[in-house]
């Protein structure tokens, strides 16, 4: 049973790139969970929450067998922020109707996050290397503390540090966005999905590139059917 959470315990090789992809059962059945919980959520299902809970789950295993500290912190974050849009989406009214209703942001909330999402990729562009290597620092004394004796692996700089800001910063803020089901998290999930494709293919990675050209169109999707849902809640963008 612990081969499966193995990450050398090989599935499938993909023939894609010079020497292919091995991909691992644990790698194969957290990217299947993330796929079916982006599309689940752009069909507002709650049962979306489900799979994105077992993603992270997963992914912070890989990240934890891959020595990639300050990934598997983040986990923790789209832990909680699953665990909290389960909560909200599943709140019903006196009706028995989701108290959440599918709505853009108003003016000044927008700007707001706007404001947030460019300052915090400018500061994550110039200091990621710091700020990643605190976190896999931080990391590192919680699994201490639980018993778990790693050491810290060498910490290579980033290779393309404004593409990975912006994928983190809009990742972070178009989760918390989806939890309180504002149209905004999907155009975030978009931008996302498309520098997610053009780094992993200059990576070399284009198993990858290829699940999130899928993750793409499931949020340009997603993006049409809250725009057509928020309309019919009288919901409109760019309202003051």
């Amino acid at each position: 049973m612990m081969d499966f959470f193995s990450v050398n315990t090989i599935w499938l090789h993909i023939p894609l790139g010079s020497n292919g992809y091995d991909l691992s059962y644990i790698e194969a059945i957290g990217t299947i969970c993330g796929l079916l919980c982006i599309w689940l959520a752009s069909l507002e299902k709650n049962i979306n929450y489900l799979f994105g809970i077992i993603n992270v789950i997963l992914f912070a295993v890989i990240f934890y067998q891959i020595n990639l500290y300050a990934s598997l912190l983040l986990q923790i974050y789209f832990l909680v922020a699953n665990i909290y849009g389960w909560y909200a989406w599943s709140k019903t009214n006196e009706q028995q109707q989701a108290e959440l209703q599918v709505r853009w942001l108003s003016f000044m909330p927008l700007i707001a996050y706007s404001i947030i999402c460019i300052v915090a990729i400018i500061i994550l562009t110039y200091k990621i290397d710091e700020i990643f290597g605190w976190l896999a620092i931080l990391t590192v004394h919680i699994l201490h503390a639980i018993g778990l004796q790693i050491t810290l692996p060498p910490l290579a700089p980033d290779a393309y540090p404004f593409l990975d800001a912006v994928m983190t910063v809009l990742s972070v803020v178009a989760m918390l966005l989806m939890t309180r089901k504002y149209v905004e998290n999907w155009l975030l999930w978009v931008i996302v999905n498309m520098v997610s494709v053009v780094t992993y293919a200059l990576q070399g990675v284009y198993a990858m590139s290829v699940e999130y050209i899928i993750l793409l169109f499931i949020a340009i999707n997603g993006t049409r059917l809250w725009s057509k849902t928020a309309k019919e809640n009288h919901s409109h963008p760019f309202i003051r």
